[in-house]
């Protein structure tokens, strides 16, 4: 599904160019990659909740995730270096496109009480990050097979060298932001 690449192509770069005097077409933000990462505390305990998120990752971006291990040891946290904690996905062109589009036009809505996403969630650089408190608004997750409920976290990278330009492009994108 590479409608919004095109619509990026098509709409968004010609008003980006025009809103940012860009004197080249190749300053124009893009979106580079989608990261989603998924922090699985408990899998120090249940070594099984890692291939669980692995499998709703999948059907969620049609991707395999990768677990993601703990550099350091925590006593605190009873982790020790090595030990898997986590999943993580990187989505990037014909996936990333399909995600985004999904994820705003299908799972955002779907969430209670949704007012926006938060504006202020930029980097600085350009980057967006936002946080979900449970995966059941993606269409794909069966919520009689989730064995938990988890969050996630996940980072819009751009090539937009300020948060203005970066808020443009996911605005035009179809990013829904809250009303300020």
């Amino acid at each position: 599904m590479s409608n919004l690449k095109e619509f990026y192509k098509s709409d968004v770069a010609p008003a980006l160019m025009s809103k940012f005097n860009y004197k080249s077409p190749m300053e124009i933000p893009k979106l580079e990659k989608v990261v989603i990462n998924v922090g699985a505390g408990e899998a120090k305990d249940n070594p099984k909740a890692i291939d669980a998120i692995i499998n709703d990752l999948a059907q969620i971006t049609g991707q395999k995730a990768v677990p993601t291990v703990a550099k350091k040891s925590v006593s605190n946290f009873k982790v020790r270096a090595g030990m898997k904690i986590g999943v993580k996905v990187t989505l990037r062109q014909e996936n990333m496109w399909e995600f985004v589009d999904k994820f705003f036009n299908l799972a955002l809505p779907r969430v209670r009480d949704f007012k926006g996403i938060n504006p202020n969630a930029f980097d600085g650089r350009g980057n967006y990050s936002l946080g979900l408190k449970e995966q059941l608004i993606f269409p794909e997750i069966d919520y009689d097979k989730v064995d938990k409920i988890r969050g996630m976290d996940i980072v819009f990278v751009t090539t937009a060298k300020t948060d203005e330009e970066a808020k443009e492009l996911l605005t035009l994108l179809g990013a829904p932001f809250a009303k300020q």
